[in-house]
């Protein structure tokens, strides 16, 4: 009896990666969260005092390091000047007036926010100087609130508007406008169910449960509100995710911003878009399309204007996609940071392991861009 074998096989067929990822940045420091990046490609980053030793909490990278900015000083939060130095930050945006925003949580390792310190300071990027500071009022700033992420529209009143997401992950969540003439700010949506997480999300990340572990003690639920946010081309609709969930809501910016709407009328224009993947970051471009991360799946997605996904980056590199950002030479940046190997999530062990990325990929687009 003979016995026949099987050609060798050189190499087992594995998954496949997608989309041609460039890597822009290595972070061998403290771990990133937010990106932006301005018309002529400066780089602006931050870090968010979660328990890393975080030397300043926004920076630019420039010539292969990452400076303090605009200056080292209001980098040292002052509790004396809360609303003047730099406590927490979570996110960097730059607007479409070329003003780098930034967004402070006021709220170290998601604690209660310092009081009169959580805010959105504006900075004139050809200066490096603070232009404007909008310190949010206690109104809209509960003792939960985590501020996340930013979006702008600045055709409407005299200076424009801000949306911001709360990603609370002890109360409600919601969507926060700010007056940025006025510097007053109103919430709405607050603990719709839209901006809350889904009681049925059970996440699973590298093929482990993302749950809040400490040794001893039962595992927790990882419950993130309302977090993701990305403005439509024509700046009528917000889009917005908790990032416990896997689904995409919509909602009118129009109703958003009249602070005489009731809740119902808010609620009744909520739309949900169905999933999307499990996500941390989402973005706009200036053809109609969505970006969302999918930290399930080392992944970016976009959403064409038909509302068809697809996804443009699949990479086992893709180590939690946070903050994604649109920029006007055609490329989708975004920080890939590992929030899910982070201590709370693995029995007190971090598991990070450094650099972590910023990547890019072309999608031959430009961001959101609204002014008069």
């Amino acid at each position: 009896m003979t016995r026949s074998s099987a050609p060798a096989v050189k190499q087992l067929a594995s998954d496949r990666a997608i989309g041609k990822l460039e890597q822009v940045f290595e972070f061998h420091d403290a771990m990133p969260t937010g990106v932006t990046v301005t018309t002529d490609e400066r780089i602006f980053i931050n870090f968010p005092r979660w328990g890393d030793e975080v030397a300043f909490t926004v920076g630019e990278i420039r010539d292969g390091k990452v400076i303090a900015y605009p200056n080292a000083a209001i980098n040292i939060f002052d509790p004396n000047r809360p609303g003047e130095t730099l406590g927490s930050v979570q996110s960097v945006v730059i607007d479409a007036l070329n003003r780098l925003w930034i967004l402070d949580t006021a709220a170290p390792k998601f604690s209660t926010p310092f009081a009169g310190g959580a805010k959105l300071i504006a900075v004139d990027i050809a200066t490096d100087k603070v232009v404007k500071t909008i310190v949010l009022s206690p109104q809209t700033i509960l003792p939960t609130t985590y501020i996340n992420d930013v979006r702008f529209d600045l055709r409407q009143g005299k200076a424009g508007v801000a949306y911001i997401t709360d990603s609370s992950v002890s109360g409600p969540g919601g969507i926060i406008v700010v007056d940025l003439d006025s510097g007053e700010s109103w919430r709405k949506l607050t603990g719709h169910a839209s901006t809350s997480p889904d009681p049925a999300f059970i996440p699973v990340v590298e093929g482990e449960r993302l749950a809040v572990r400490e040794r001893g003690k039962a595992l927790a639920p990882f419950n993130v509100a309302s977090d993701g946010i990305a403005i439509s081309a024509d700046g009528d609709t917000l889009y917005y995710c908790p990032l416990s969930s896997r689904h995409l809501f919509s909602v009118s910016t129009a109703l958003l911003r009249d602070r005489s709407s009731n809740d119902d009328a808010v609620a009744q224009s909520v739309v949900d878009l169905g999933e999307k993947g499990a996500s941390d970051g989402l973005e706009a471009d200036d053809k109609g399309r969505i970006y969302a991360g999918d930290y399930e799946r080392n992944s970016v997605r976009q959403r064409e204007a038909d509302g068809e996904w697809k996804t443009i980056a699949h990479d086992p590199r893709i180590l939690w996609p946070d903050t994604l950002s649109v920029a006007s030479n055609g490329y989708l940046y975004f920080t890939a940071n590992q929030l899910h190997r982070s201590a709370q999530f693995n029995e007190g062990k971090d598991l990070r392991q450094k650099p972590y990325a910023l990547f890019r990929i072309k999608i031959d687009a430009g961001p959101v861009l609204l002014k008069k």
